[in-house]
Formats: structure tokens, sequence, C-alpha cells
């Protein structure tokens, strides 16, 4: 069932907020040792959550939107009074005096906090393998990545061990795990969503959205975390509408755009290519005007991404030197030795790979020619994307080039892992609404993931288009026998 569905229930009395938390915490219990989404579970904090959304109930009080409603955090989202750790040993101690704008709005719209989920350390891959604390598995099979670095997240929605989650997109961390775990993922325009309290790896790339089991989830809570805060100043101004209203607006006239550099892309697996384009066929028999269109250098958005992301990491994480907060390694002989060693065994080896790319890339002598030529080539992405839309609402992709890969495939080559980026990073790299929602499975089994990317804040199309898509599809009705391992 869906938020709507138990609000409802909720509402009425038919099941408590403590018996649909314990629910879940039972299904943590059961699944989660396969799993591993959780970093943390917060049993106590969410059994007095739930215990305080019953007695208003009983009281008769006035509910607010999510209240009773069981969700997962992704462990860089600040919690004010539990670790937020971004999956890091550098981090591994460190308690949040202060709660994330996001996190915040959640639990004032009455949410219950089940946990914090697992994550490539600092969000920085796209198979959880990074995480300092084990990696997460896949629910459709244990042997395949989750995807990231928002597996945690999108694992946790997979399994049921929560009925839906937030995590962050920097190139592709909600909606690639999305794609590979069966689940929707959603990726605002930037701006829309605060990014205060949010761990920073790269700032003008970072965007929070979240992972449900359906569109009409995802709308329930992007129009809970929503909206301006003035607390970041990137946060945009723009009156938040009704995303639930939007969700049954008729589509028929739409004119959806496929991006030819996508579908003729090496790589692209040719089950994921059929799977996509058949789901157009059947948003053009739901009354859309399919229109081929060209984003010439959408392609070179993954090149752009690795100068730009790792140059602005390697600036957000030079405050982990060991002295205010976080890992300091013990008996160093002077305060620089402290530093090189705190850092040297607090990050990981992807993390220590990105500070030191990005590092270059803003050195002197070479910022020119790497750092400034990324951004100017991010502008003409960003223009491709502006002449597509003088002629289309909204765009159509494949979410991956495959679908979930099995633990180690891309382990010793990070070229390879980047690639699994390579079809969501432009909208990152142009600040675009993007979802990732179920429109397939593989031989094996494993679903596979369709994009559509809209205009800046036009989430509500986004929404729109993919809900009449996923009622229409009936993909998950459809998934094969071998259904969730877990």
């Amino acid at each position: 069932m869906g938020i709507a569905a138990w609000r409802e229930q909720l509402r009425k009395g038919e099941i408590s907020a403590r018996e649909l938390t314990d629910h879940h915490l039972a299904r943590i219990a059961a699944v989660d040792g396969t799993v591993h989404a959780y970093l943390e579970v917060t049993a106590e904090r969410a059994r007095a959550d739930a215990d305080r959304i019953d007695a208003a109930r009983s009281a008769g009080d006035a509910l607010p939107p999510l209240a009773g409603i069981p969700l997962a955090i992704k462990d860089n989202l600040c919690t004010k009074g539990i670790a937020t750790t971004c999956s890091s040993r550098m981090l591994e101690t460190f308690v949040p005096p202060y709660e994330s704008t996001v996190t915040e709005r959640l639990w004032q719209a009455g949410a219950v906090l089940l946990g914090k989920t697992n994550l490539d350390e600092f969000a920085m891959g796209s198979s959880t393998e990074t995480s300092a604390f084990g990696p997460s598995r896949n629910p459709w099979n244990p042997e395949r990545v989750p995807g990231g670095s928002s597996g945690g997240s999108a694992a946790a929605v997979a399994a049921g061990e929560c009925i839906a989650s937030l995590g962050s997109d920097t190139g592709g961390s909600i909606r690639q795990p999305a794609a590979f775990c069966g689940v929707v993922g959603f990726k605002p325009t930037y701006g829309r969503v605060s990014r205060w309290g949010l761990v920073a790896f790269a700032s003008s790339l970072d965007q929070v959205g979240p992972f449900s089991a359906s569109v009409a989830d995802s709308a329930e809570l992007l129009q809970v975390i929503a909206g301006e805060d003035p607390r970041d100043s990137t946060c945009l101004k723009a009156p938040v509408p009704d995303y639930r209203a939007a969700l049954e607006r008729p589509v028929k006239g739409l004119r959806v755009g496929l991006i030819r550099e996508c579908f003729e892309q090496e790589g692209l697996d040719p089950t994921v290519k059929a799977a996509v384009l058949a789901a157009a066929t059947q948003l053009e028999a739901l009354g859309c005007e399919l229109v081929e269109v060209s984003c010439p250098r959408f392609n070179t958005g993954i090149a752009t991404y690795y100068v730009i992301a790792p140059s602005e990491a390697s600036a957000n994480l030079a405050r982990y030197d060991g002295v205010k907060y976080g890992y300091r390694a013990a008996d160093a002989g002077s305060l620089a030795d402290m530093t090189a060693r705190s850092r040297s065994e607090g990050f990981g080896d992807e993390v220590k790979r990105r500070i030191l790319i990005g590092t270059y890339a803003l050195s002197a002598g070479y910022v020119d020619a790497y750092y400034k030529k990324a951004q100017q080539v991010r502008t003409l992405i960003r223009r491709d994307f502006d002449a597509a839309f003088s002629s289309v609402d909204l765009l159509l992709t494949p979410t991956t080039p495959t679908t979930a890969f099995a633990f180690g495939a891309h382990s010793e080559d990070p070229l390879a892992m980047y690639l699994a980026d390579l079809l969501t990073i432009p909208a990152n790299l142009a600040g675009l609404p993007a979802i990732s929602l179920p429109c397939g499975f593989d031989p094996q089994g494993l679903p596979i993931g369709l994009q559509l990317i809209g205009n800046v804040l036009a989430e509500e199309q986004v929404l729109q288009l993919a809900h009449h898509y996923e009622q229409a599809a009936q993909v998950m009705a459809q998934r094969p026998e071998a259904e969730l391992a877990v």
C-alpha cells in the first residue's frame, strides 16, 4: 500500500502507528542481516515517534500528512543526536548537534524515523561497495550491487524495510540505485529542496530526494521537503505547487523527446534499450507524442562531471583535518603529521582518489585547462537541454546502461564504475529534475529503469507522466516469478 492508503487506515484507527512501525522493525530484523541497508536502526526512537502519533489521534488532534509513516534516511543527512557517518571512518563517531532541514520537515509532518541507511563513503561511488562499514546488497539478488551512492536507501524500500526513504543525488545517486533495485527515485530541480544539513560532496550538484515504491509516494515526500529555506542560500524561493494533485492531470498531447545520443550509446545493453523503447511506445498509447531530439554534448557529461565534482569535493572535504571533529590519528608528532595521518587513515581509497583528482584540477597552472574548461562544457550541456525543451515537454532515456552488476565487477576499474552514471549525470550538471521508475526486467529477473527528465521546476510534469506510465504499465505486477530474493 502507498502512503495515502496507510494514512487513511491510520486516521480510521484500522491500524496504529505503533503496529505499522513494529511491522517494519520486524522486517528489518528478518532481512537486514542479508541486505545491510541500515547502518543504525533507531528502534526506540521509532516506537516513541509512533506512540506520540497514536496519542495525538486518540486525543482527536488533526494529524499531519506523514503521521505514522516509517521512513529511512541516508546517513549523510544530519540527524540531531543520532550518528551521521557518511559511511566513513572519518565520521564514525560524529553525532550532529542539529537537524537537517529536510529531516526536520519530515518529523514536523509526523514521519517516523526507522534508522540511517548505508551509502558509498561520502556519497562517492555507484555500488555502495566503498562504504567503510560493508556493502549493501540488492534485494532482487544479493550477489548484485544495489547501486550507489544511495544504495542502502534504495535497498531498504525494495526489501520492504521502510515505506519510503531519502537519498541524495550528485551524479545519479538516487536514480541509478532506484533502477537497480526496482523502485522509484526522484531528483528534484537543484535548489527546490534545501541542502542545509546534507554533508557536502559537490555543492553545485548535490540534491536531496525520495525513494518510494510508487510515484505517488515520491510526490507525497516531495510535497513535505520542498520549498524555500533561508539557511540555504542556493534554495529557490519559488512557491511549491500541489504535486499530488498534478498526478492525475491528463498527459495526452505531451511531447516526449527521445535523446538520440542515449540510445546510440556504446555499452547500452540491448535488453535495457528494448525495455525503454517499449515504455516509450506505452507513452505514445497514452496520447503522448514521441519526438527524436539531439543533445550533442550529452555524452561529454561524464568527463565534465569527473572534473567538477572532485574539485568541489577537494574543497569541501578539506575541513576533515582531525582537529575539530571526526577521526584523529593517534601519537602524531606534529600538527602537520596528525592532519596527514588522520586524512590518510580516515578516508577510503575512492574518496582519496577523488580528492587527489580535484586538487590537481584546481592547482595553479591547471585550473584553466581543467576546472574552467569543464564549467564551460557544463554551460554547453545546459544549452543543449534548453534547445531540446524548446520543442518537447520532457525527455526520456534509460536510467542506466545495464542492470545491476555483480559485486567486484568494477572494483579494480574505477572508469568502468564511473560509466554506471553515464546517463544520469547530465541532469545534475544542468540542475534539472529527473525520475527513475521500473519499466521491465532483464532475462535474470533484474529490474530495468526508465528515466524522465523535465525542465527547471517542472517536477509536476515529471511526476504526472511517470505516474500515468506506472499506472498503465503495471510493471511490478508483471515481475518474474523469481521475485525478491529476500
